[in-house]
């Protein structure tokens, strides 16, 4: 089984996304698989990441992006499964008043150390995170947070396929 699980956000990610780039050049990642990508519902989401972390042969690397992230954080809170470490790439804040009111209920968002090693990257220039709650999250989180300057929310819309940057943070972890 996978050593590295990709948990994408909101819609899933495309074919030429960063995650998706990675799990086809890793040996070793497999997406979590949600029951629903264009309706996501928080308990869901936390269960099959549960599923997928349990089918694991060895402690796993969580790899989010946008609401995966949240998935990852949520499921930390009520589940107890030893994990290597996580990255957390441009998490979605779903409590912005602007945000997509179908995210809301993966909202609050928690405000608990994370019981595991944790790098949140984030852009400065992110519609989804301003750089000032990116910066508390991961100070709430525990996490070490990395700065990445105005990339957008590291998805295909803001330029993102291939992302080297992420695939030396998460080289950290192996």
């Amino acid at each position: 089984m996978a050593s590295i699980l990709i948990v994408p956000g909101y819609q899933n990610s495309g074919p030429g996304h960063w995650q998706s780039l990675w799990e086809a050049s890793l040996g070793d990642a497999a997406r979590v698989e949600m029951p629903n990508w264009d309706f996501p519902r928080k308990v869901d989401w936390v269960e099959a990441l549960d599923e997928a972390i349990a089918a694991c042969t060895e402690p796993p690397i969580l790899v989010g992006h946008s609401l995966g992230c949240l998935a990852i954080v949520h499921w930390a809170g009520s589940h107890d499964r030893e994990i290597r470490g996580a990255l957390l790439a441009a998490p979605a804040d779903v409590e912005r008043p602007d945000g997509l009111e179908l995210l809301r209920p993966f909202g609050p968002i928690p405000r608990y150390r994370l019981p595991f090693e944790t790098i949140l990257a984030a852009s400065s220039d992110d519609p989804f995170l301003a750089p000032a709650r990116a910066r508390a999250l991961a100070a709430d989180w525990g996490a070490r947070f990395v700065d990445l300057g105005p990339c957008g929310h590291l998805n295909q819309a803001s330029g993102h396929g291939p992302w080297p940057r992420g695939e030396a943070l998460l080289a950290e972890f192996r």
